[in-house]
């Protein structure tokens, strides 16, 4: 059985498209187990569709900006228009809408990708950087039948049997709190734990397949005991 310590180099490789050193900022996060419960705060309906300003060229938005398909070609840089939102070296994409405060909650349909990352990052994250691997973002992610919690470069294996159709996250800005939700029981899977103190993005990473967003959505009934 391979090392804790291979597998997330595993992690660590997948996506790259340019090669490139990352540099690494350092915030305390604490991981939590799923038993733990959020905090109290404001609940909001978020509504948000995918930002193709932020989208990087091997990606490409469609069903009324609310999905995602990775092209493994993809664009060439050249032919995008250029924009200092931009994802340069790896493919990522924002939601549009930024997150300042209250409690919030959406699904992703991750059925038709083997390999992606769905979370939250700060509005200001680099461009040049993906999300995991910088203190300025926070997800869970898919890779190599998988699941993990990421940030700063750090992962943290995460217990799921099989993979789901769809997953739930849960943003409690004030509690800083993200949790990866099983919207069919409904139960928090693992939750991590921050100090958000800028404004924050829904934020995906995509290197096969597709991914569908879903926002607007209440909070699933009997998520908190």
């Amino acid at each position: 059985m391979a090392s804790s310590r291979n597998i997330a180099r595993g992690y660590l490789l997948v996506g790259r498209t340019v090669t490139r050193t990352l540099s690494t900022q350092h915030r305390q996060t604490t991981y939590l187990p799923a038993r733990r419960l959020f905090a109290t705060s404001t609940r909001n309906s978020l509504q948000f569709r995918l930002d193709e300003r932020t989208a990087h060229s091997s990606l490409d938005i469609f069903k009324k900006d609310t999905g995602v398909i990775y092209r493994m070609l993809g664009l060439d840089p050249s032919h995008v228009q250029t924009n200092p939102e931009r994802f340069r070296d790896w493919a990522v994409v924002f939601g549009d809408e930024k997150i300042s405060s209250g409690r919030h909650y959406w699904e992703v349909t991750v059925k038709k990708s083997q390999e992606f990352r769905v979370g939250v990052a700060e509005e200001l994250m680099s461009r040049d950087d993906c999300v995991g691997t910088s203190s300025s973002s926070w997800v869970f992610g898919y890779a190599q039948r998988k699941w993990f919690a990421m940030t700063k470069n750090k992962i943290v294996p995460v217990s799921l049997v099989g993979k789901p159709d769809r997953v739930g996250i849960l943003l409690d800005f004030e509690a800083g709190l993200l949790g990866l939700v099983d919207p069919e029981r409904p139960r928090i899977i693992h939750a991590m734990s921050s100090q958000f103190k800028t404004p924050l993005c829904p934020a995906f990473g995509l290197w096969d397949g597709e991914l569908i967003t879903h926002s607007g959505m209440d909070e699933p009934q009997g998520l908190k005991r």
